[in-house]
């Protein structure tokens, strides 16, 4: 494409360019959700999100005509190498139209910043980290993407694997049916954890909102330390996620699974907002806040987004009787469907046990890397 130019965003306007470019791409999508602009900002924002004190990103805005044809960003995340021992660098915020030499012209310009910074491979789609949105979606494109989870066009494949680039690993979403869940063996099952292996339950207490907090950030680094590709959240990125999900935590739905008084585990499910945020076309704050409050009785699914053990504790089941009690407090809130996403597609305790409640594979995500 002749005058096609791929350039570091340097302004404010640069930034509103690069979030609003998901409006042309997704026109025609009626699945997508809009996300609200303010959100998109702050996760891009380099000095306020204290996820880029121990990262190098620059984010890029390929332009024909003074038209932007895409967006891509190159991430360097030092807490991820030293984490794994790994040379890796990731892309994310991916976004194109359906041209493979803009797409090219992409990676290429992050190929060169994460060459620059001594990485030897390249991995995405990540935005920016494991812990935000990740995954290209491969399938399940006629379904709306639960909150926090990722949305891309089907030809979005092409354009990554015309490129050179491989897959590694699959994450999978479950679909979860209140109708179908509550089989004998599950129930017998669970009743076994709490009666042998004396493993009680609690949901968060929003009295207590920081020191609850400062549980679940004592258990979340320890338990998913041996997941692929996990990395521990600093304090202040756990405080910042922590301050932004506050207005949206549901008590109910944050389950702590404790053990002769010790947490041992907990489940972390979110009502889906984006169910309400999808008549919120435009994305500003203030009438997506109107759609959240008007409309929030249409949200009849919950998304599990975390669910986790300490390793000492896996054999004991209540993995399994976490997801168990998260299905009966969302049964009791009026919940009828939920999801359980993402998880590894080789994470057998945990894909067992969705299957156990008899979730169905409703969506897949793929990472993919190439070596640089």
């Amino acid at each position: 494409m002749d005058g096609l130019i791929v350039r570091a965003i340097e302004s404010k306007q640069d930034v509103n360019a690069f979030i609003r470019f998901l409006w042309k791409i997704y026109k025609n999508y009626p699945a997508w959700v809009p996300p609200l602009m303010m959100d998109r900002k702050k996760l891009m924002d380099r000095k306020k999100n204290p996820f880029y004190k121990h990262t190098d990103a620059e984010f890029y805005l390929a332009e024909h005509e003074g038209e932007v044809v895409g967006r891509i960003a190159a991430i360097v995340n030092y807490n991820h190498n030293k984490e794994h021992e790994e040379n890796i660098g990731f892309f994310g915020f991916l976004e194109c139209i359906n041209d493979q030499t803009v797409a090219n012209a992409l990676f290429d310009k992050a190929k060169e910043y994460l060459q620059a910074h001594g990485m030897t491979v390249m991995r995405g789609p990540f935005n920016p980290s494991v812990n935000d949105e990740i995954g290209l979606l491969i399938e399940g494109f006629d379904i709306s993407p639960t909150v926090m989870m990722t949305y891309n066009p089907p030809y979005y494949i092409e354009l990554v694997e015309n490129y050179g680039f491989k897959k590694i690993k699959d994450l999978y979403a479950y679909l979860l049916d209140q109708r179908t869940v509550y089989t004998d063996r599950f129930n017998r099952a669970h009743e076994l954890v709490k009666q042998r292996q004396n493993i009680t339950f609690r949901t968060f207490d929003m009295k207590h909102y920081k020191n609850e907090v400062e549980k679940v950030k004592g258990l979340y680094n320890k338990a998913w330390s041996r997941n692929w590709g996990a990395v521990p959240m600093t304090d202040e990125e756990f405080d910042a996620l922590a301050a932004d999900l506050k207005m949206i935590i549901v008590p109910e739905l944050v389950i702590f699974a404790e053990k002769d008084g010790k947490p041992i585990g907990f489940a972390l499910s979110l009502p889906d907002i984006n169910v309400p945020l999808k008549y919120n076309k435009n994305g500003y704050f203030l009438s997506g806040l109107y759609h959240l409050l008007t409309k929030k009785k249409k949200i009849n699914l919950v998304r599990i987004i975390t669910l986790g053990v300490l390793p000492e504790y896996l054999s004991t089941g209540a993995g399994a009787a976490l997801f168990y009690e998260t299905a009966i407090n969302a049964k009791k809130l009026g919940y009828g469907y939920g999801e359980a996403s993402w998880i590894l597609e080789d994470n057998e305790r945990m894909t067992k046990s969705a299957e156990a409640m008899q979730g169905i594979i409703n969506k897949r995500y793929r990472i993919y890397e190439m070596s640089i």
